[in-house]
């Protein structure tokens, strides 16, 4: 789990990232959670968009991302989620 002031941190890495991902009317599929896995061995941090089109509702999104890729839910602010996960092989973020 991570620390508030970890939270902040982290909050404070991701606030000039884009989404790279988009979460659509189809919804959270295994397909998307083995692409967002990759892509946070690489990056460590990274930003999903939740369309207006989605059938789920942001925070069960989020909530099945973080349990499907192992990673801590930084934030859900708008229609945004922010995920942090350590990278085993590529890390680059160190935690205060």
């Amino acid at each position: 789990m991570l620390t508030g002031k970890q939270k902040r941190f982290l909050r404070s890495k991701a606030h000039h990232l884009n989404p790279i991902f988009q979460v659509g009317k189809s919804g959270v599929n295994d397909n998307m959670i083995t692409q967002i896995e990759a892509a946070l061995e690489a990056r460590e941090l990274l930003k999903v968009s939740v369309l207006q089109n989605c059938l789920e509702d942001r925070d069960t999104v989020a909530d099945k991302l973080s349990k499907g890729t192992h990673a801590e839910l930084v934030q859900v602010i708008g229609n945004t989620i922010v995920l942090y996960k350590e990278s085993t092989e590529n890390k680059q973020i160190s935690l205060p």
